[in-house]
């Protein structure tokens, strides 16, 4: 480690992460926040059974689980264009990160909606509440308390997957990193260094995942005591 290799990961580090708050993090939110909106429908779409369109979602989940990331993301950037659709770069990212994070999400959701006890559902019934209103208040709360620490785990594995729009050009910090090696030739020491930010993003999710569950969890016992009293 000479001193001209230390200056360069100085020099480089803001250079890296400057991309990762201006790239991978909105790019993360924006397609997160879509991914949550798709897996809600869909897994609400499969818990009441509805006709036709249970088999679509189940169709959309089937494709988007069973096919790489990277081929999803080349098809609509690359392929598209060969019928006359052509995709910015960043929106063609969240396009794909968001269909194929709901994809999963949907199922970690239907899950927790199937493990909420059937009787809260006939509960609901008996107080004269719609099916809308017992979803809203009483089984999706529910379902969502259960679901957190996976969908958390999920958004962390997205941070570390935005890595992968590189390839179709979005400057996020990896493709910055990419950059910094082909000009000074230092593989090794640049790529540990944007290693080690994605790690640094990561354990601040973490934290942020292990204080959620202990919201969550002091909700939860609230909750069961007001139903008590």
């Amino acid at each position: 480690m000479s001193e001209r290799l230390w200056e360069l990961l100085a020099d480089s580090f803001w250079k890296i992460l400057l991309p990762g708050l201006t790239a991978t993090i909105p790019l993360t939110v924006i397609a997160f926040s879509l991914a949550m909106v798709i897996a809600v429908a869909a897994a609400l779409v499969q818990f009441a059974g509805v006709r036709g369109l249970r088999q679509l979602c189940r169709f959309y989940i089937w494709v988007f689980r069973g096919t790489p990331l990277l081929v999803q993301l080349f098809v609509v950037f690359y392929g598209l264009t060969r019928v006359g659709i052509t995709i910015d770069p960043f929106p063609a990212a969240v396009l794909v990160f968001s269909l194929n994070e709901g994809a999963y999400c949907a199922e970690i959701i239907r899950a927790a909606l199937e493990s909420v006890p059937p009787g809260q559902l006939e509960a609901g019934y008996c107080v004269g509440m719609s099916y809308l209103q017992i979803m809203r208040r009483i089984i999706l709360p529910q379902a969502m308390r259960t679901a957190f620490p996976s969908l958390s785990n999920s958004l962390i594995a997205m941070v570390k997957d935005t890595s992968l729009a590189a390839n179709i050009t979005v400057t996020e910090m990896f493709m910055a990193t990419q950059r910094i090696v082909a000009r000074t030739f230092e593989p090794l020491a640049l790529y540990i260094e944007v290693g080690l930010i994605y790690l640094l993003f990561s354990t601040v999710l973490t934290k942020l995942q292990s204080v959620g569950e202990k919201k969550l969890n002091i909700y939860g016992k609230q909750a069961v005591r007001d139903a008590g009293n």
